[in-house]
C-alpha cells in the first residue's frame, strides 16, 4: 500500500485558540527567557495567532510577527491590530532592517531545513543579536509517534516522522556552525494536559495532518482510536489524556566577528 504523503501542516487559528492554546500559553516562560527590552526590535518567528507577539510588544519592544500560514497571520491581525504581521515562510525570510532578536516558540521543529532556517536567521539579526527559542527536543511525543506508527504499520503504511526533535548537542552544533554562541540550553520532561476524554484525538486532528491528512476519513478515525487504545492506561487518567512532551529551550548570540 502508498504509504501517506507528506502534506503541509493545515492550520485552523480558531481551533488553534481554542483546543491547542496550552501551545502559547507555555510559551509565556520562554517570552520571560527572551526579557524583551523597551525600544528593542524582535522578530516572533512562527508567531501563530499573534499572543506572544503582542506580549513582547507589552514589554515596550517593536514586535513583529511572522507565520507562514496566512489563516494565521490573518487571526492575528484581527486579534492584535497594533502589532505587524507578516506571512513569510521560515526557511527563506529577509527584511528590511536587522532585528535586536528573534524569538521562536513550539514552532521550529515543524521546519524540515533548520540549516536554511539559520541562515535566514543569522541574515535577519544585528550584530552581537540573540536567538531565544523553545522547539520539541529529543524524545518529544515519543510514545504518540510510536503508536502512531504502529497503527500504520498494522495497516501497511510507511511511517514518515514530520517533525524535528533535536538533542541539546545536535541543536547546539548545528547553531554554533552558523555563528552563535550557545549561552543557555535545557533539555527536560513537560507532560502536557489535553483536556478530556476527546483530547488525543483532538491533538491528532489538530498537529497530525502531515501522518493522517492523506487518508481516508474512516481510516484517520481508526487510527486514531487504535492509539488511544494504545496510550490509555499510562496517559489517560481522570478523564484527560496527557501528552508525553519534552522541551529544548536555547538563548544563543551571534558572534561578533
Amino acid at each position: 500500500m502508498s504509504p501517506p504523503s507528506e502534506t503541509d501542516q493545515r492550520w485552523d487559528s480558531a481551533t488553534y485558540d481554542d483546543a491547542h492554546s496550552f501551545v502559547y500559553e507555555y510559551g509565556e516562560d520562554v517570552v520571560d527567557l527572551l526579557d524583551p527590552q523597551p525600544g528593542e526590535r524582535i522578530l516572533d518567528l512562527g508567531c501563530g495567532t499573534g499572543h506572544l507577539t503582542q506580549q513582547i510588544s507589552d514589554a515596550g519592544a517593536t514586535a513583529v510577527g511572522m507565520d507562514r500560514s496566512a489563516e494565521m497571520v490573518d487571526s492575528a491581525r484581527e486579534n492584535y491590530p497594533d502589532c505587524e504581521f507578516i506571512c513569510a515562510d521560515a526557511h527563506e525570510f529577509t527584511v528590511d532592517s536587522p532585528f535586536d532578536a528573534i524569538f521562536s516558540n513550539a514552532a521550529l521543529h515543524w521546519m524540515t531545513d533548520q540549516d536554511a532556517v539559520l541562515e535566514s536567521v543569522v541574515d535577519a539579526l544585528g550584530p552581537g543579536g540573540r536567538f531565544v527559542a523553545e522547539l520539541g527536543g529529543h524524545g518529544n511525543i515519543e510514545a504518540i509517534v510510536s503508536a502512531t506508527h504502529a497503527e500504520l504499520a498494522e495497516r501497511g503504511y510507511e511511517t514518515p516522522m514530520p517533525w524535528y526533535f533535536p538533542t541539546i548537542g545536535e541543536y547546539a552544533t548545528k547553531l554554533e556552525s552558523h555563528g552563535f554562541e550557545v549561552q543557555y540550553a535545557t533539555l527536560f520532561d513537560r507532560p502536557t494536559d489535553l483536556d478530556g476524554e476527546r483530547g488525543l484525538a483532538t491533538w491528532m486532528e489538530g498537529f497530525g495532518d502531515s501522518l493522517l491528512a492523506s487518508l481516508s476519513a474512516d481510516v484517520q478515525q481508526s487510527v486514531i482510536e487504535g492509539v488511544e487504545n494504545r496510550l490509555r492506561n499510562e496517559f489517560f487518567t481522570d478523564g484527560s489524556w496527557t501528552a508525553d512532551y519534552r522541551r529544548l529551550r536555547i538563548v544563543a548570540r551571534l558572534v561578533d566577528d
